[in-house]
């Protein structure tokens, strides 16, 4: 299952949902709000959203995954409004009887969300300015940022 929520995302709610007596792997990614992108100071992000179209897609996306690979369960949230550095913007989960199942859909997963659905970000900059940011292309890997670690 995959949903939209306006308030703080909840990751032990989330894996209890996902539990299965035959499961013997259980995967999860959570997408942190950092304080830097791409040299700037970041004090916050808010998240937009086209809801139905992204609930939609997101349950199709799940469904390809379970279609995929050899997993039980699947779910992901995804947080619209304001976060502040380190809230969970995104939350991924998937169970299955062998963990490597589990890390491949989890993969995928928060892969195609990033890529496909219909999800803005703002960036909230220190030194007071705001930006739509986009970076789709991260998601295919297709090219890689600055990852200067003093920032």
């Amino acid at each position: 299952m995959f949903e939209i929520v306006d308030h703080d995302i909840d990751p032990q709610a989330l894996t209890a949902s996902l539990g299965h007596p035959s499961c013997g792997g259980f995967v999860s990614f959570e997408g942190w709000v950092r304080n830097h992108n791409e040299g700037r100071e970041v004090a916050g992000l808010y998240y937009e959203a086209y809801e139905a179209l992204a609930v939609k897609e997101g349950n199709r996306i799940i469904a390809e995954a379970m279609e995929r690979f050899a997993i039980r369960l699947a779910g992901c949230q995804h947080r619209t409004g304001e976060l502040g550095i380190g809230g969970i913007a995104v939350w991924v989960g998937v169970s299955s009887d062998h963990r490597d199942a589990a890390f491949q859909a989890c993969r995928y997963i928060i892969d195609e969300i990033k890529g496909r659905l219909p999800i803005w970000k703002k960036e909230m900059y220190v030194n007071g300015e705001t930006e739509w940011v986009d970076c789709r292309e991260c998601a295919k890997h297709a090219h890689a940022h600055r990852t200067d670690e003093s920032i």
